[in-house]
């Protein structure tokens, strides 16, 4: 499975259609975008810290299109005839056999299974990349993310230190 070229189109719960794919260096401005709306108790509950702005270095970060050791899918929505960005999920190898994963979805778009797709695909990507576990850090009350992970059908190991869950999936079992 090719990384770079992921595109998926999905139909939501509610009836909403989306799609799936991989960022791409022209969606930098569509990301900050994305983030500058954001809600604070969102971008907490994501990079465990308030945040206002994307740094120059995160920017650049964006830009970069390395999909042997980083994976970023953006799940999108057509607007008035331009394409949205609502959420996004990625992972970062950390080792030869495992990479963190990690989600954000925009508020009005939450609960709808977003996360879980992007974590299905990103399993996908991962296994056809030889990764075996993904790893994720997740804030104890985050019960939504909680239950992504809990509900994917990958085995999984926790424990909780400090008000954060630290998680470990198989990705080769389900």
């Amino acid at each position: 499975m090719n990384a770079q070229r992921f595109h998926e189109k999905e139909t939501l719960h509610n009836g909403m259609e989306v799609v799936i794919r991989t960022a791409r260096p022209e969606d930098v401005e569509r990301m900050v975008k994305a983030f500058r709306g954001l809600e604070a108790r969102s971008i907490y509950t994501r990079f465990f810290s308030p945040k206002k702005e994307i740094t120059e270095a995160e920017i650049r970060r964006l830009r970069e299109t390395d999909s042997d050791t980083f994976v970023r899918l953006l799940c999108t929505i057509e607007r008035d005839g331009r394409e949205i960005v609502i959420a996004e999920g990625v992972y970062a190898k950390v080792s030869d056999e495992s990479a963190e994963v990690a989600f954000i979805v925009e508020e009005d778009y939450q609960r709808l299974g977003i996360a879980k797709r992007l974590l299905t695909h990103l399993r996908k990507i991962a296994l056809a990349n030889g990764l075996k576990n993904f790893t994720a850090e997740v804030l104890a009350y985050n019960v939504a993310m909680l239950g992504v992970f809990g509900s994917c059908g990958c085995p999984m190991k926790s424990h909780t230190a400090g008000g954060i869950v630290y998680l470990t999936l198989d990705l080769e079992h389900s």
